[in-house]
């Protein structure tokens, strides 16, 4: 009687531990499962701003191919006009310096936002009149000022090719990173946390059935306590005149009266 209460006491004991631990797995269950809904989460808006990134990208890149042919169209013209003003009143470099004190054509920058990343665009604008207005007078004056407009726009078409080249380096790098994010959490992170909540599952499910061994072994040790209880109870009833290991004789314990025909 008292190994088997020492025995059951020792099963309460590995009990309390048992669900003790079994409320830490389940608790980390359940962080694994936020960090998996998390990462769910990241994986979906990673890959919509790649997806935003990459139409910008390739909208970026179809004006850089227009801009490059306007451009070519552009510095022909520009360099035919030269020619010309160089053709009708001769180098007139001398008279530009002395003309420009001051830059006129200047570039200013501000962010654009897209998706999260700041792409610089540059702007062009003119400060100043036209310093070149008395510039051949004397003749090939009408030259030089259509070669001063096509050079003008000549550098409005540099400045916009600048802008849309600095936004395509930009966005090329940042694209790249989200790419490898996106790849990253959709086949190492996710795979990984699922793993291991398939591997917390199957350790509820063995706990669950050492918790169903654990009480059969207890309910089989009751019943065998209890068997043994009404077994002594039994033998305490008939008595314990045993003799030599024979069980005591029944037709000794009680004197039957003499019956009278």
């Amino acid at each position: 009687m008292g190994t088997i209460a020492v025995d059951l006491d020792e099963v309460g004991r590995s009990s309390d531990d048992a669900d003790s631990f079994a409320r830490y797995i389940r608790r980390a269950l359940a962080a694994m499962k936020l960090k998996l809904k998390g990462a769910h989460t990241g994986h979906s808006l990673l890959k919509r701003k790649a997806e935003a990134l990459t139409r910008r990208f390739r909208d970026i890149v179809k004006k850089i191919d227009d801009a490059k042919k306007k451009m070519g169209k552009v510095m022909q013209v520009a360099s035919f006009s030269l020619a010309e003003v160089l053709y009708i009143t001769g180098d007139i470099s001398f008279q530009v310096r002395e003309s420009v004190k001051s830059a006129q054509y200047k570039v200013k920058a501000h962010s654009e936002n897209v998706s999260g990343v700041m792409l610089p665009v540059f702007e062009g604008y003119a400060e100043g009149g036209n310093v070149f207005e008395l510039t051949g007078l004397g003749r090939g004056g009408q030259q030089i000022q259509k070669c001063r407009d096509t050079y003008r726009k000549a550098i409005e078409v540099l400045v916009e090719l600048a802008s849309l080249q600095t936004a395509f380096v930009i966005l090329d790098e940042v694209i790249k990173i989200t790419n490898r994010r996106v790849n990253a959490i959709e086949h190492v992170i996710i795979p990984k946390i699922d793993n291991t909540i398939s591997y917390i599952i199957s350790e509820l499910d063995e706990l669950d059935r050492e918790e169903f061994y654990r009480l059969k072994k207890v309910q089989g040790k009751k019943k065998q306590m209890k068997d043994k209880a009404e077994a002594e109870a039994s033998i305490a009833r008939l008595g314990t005149n045993e003799v030599n290991g024979q069980p005591p004789n029944v037709l000794d314990q009680e004197k039957d009266d003499d019956v009278i025909f």
